[in-house]
């Protein structure tokens, strides 16, 4: 049980390897890191040139959500609004190694729907 928990575990810092090997963020236009983890959310915008967090959100922030979909909308609602109040309107989606499907879907559509640009 733990050599496949420590395996999936592995397999998903391989695909962050490579995204973050294509994906870099600059403070224009930064990038938009999700972590996804068993008792909470986290999101970040991340100028990876100054190796600075520019703004970040996690779960905890959000009050009004149920499901764990709806507070990650909330979450991606939320990084817009703070990275507007910066003056930043673009940004690029790193995923961190997760499927682009369900709490990270509703992050990336929740930025989107708040104004920033991927």
């Amino acid at each position: 049980m733990v050599d496949k928990e420590k395996a999936k575990r592995d397999a998903r810092i391989r695909r962050h390897n490579k995204v973050r090997s294509q994906v870099s963020g600059t403070a224009e236009v930064p990038r938009l890191n999700v972590f996804r983890g068993n008792k909470g959310l986290f999101v970040q915008l991340i100028d990876d040139l100054e190796g600075k967090t520019l703004a970040s959100v996690s779960d905890a922030e959000v009050k009004d959500a149920k499901t764990k979909v709806e507070v990650a909308k909330e979450a991606g609602k939320m990084i817009a609004k703070k990275a507007q109040e910066k003056n930043i309107k673009r940004a690029v989606f790193d995923r961190g190694g997760y499927r682009y499907h369900g709490r990270v879907k509703a992050v990336a559509d929740g930025a989107r729907e708040g104004g920033l640009e991927f």
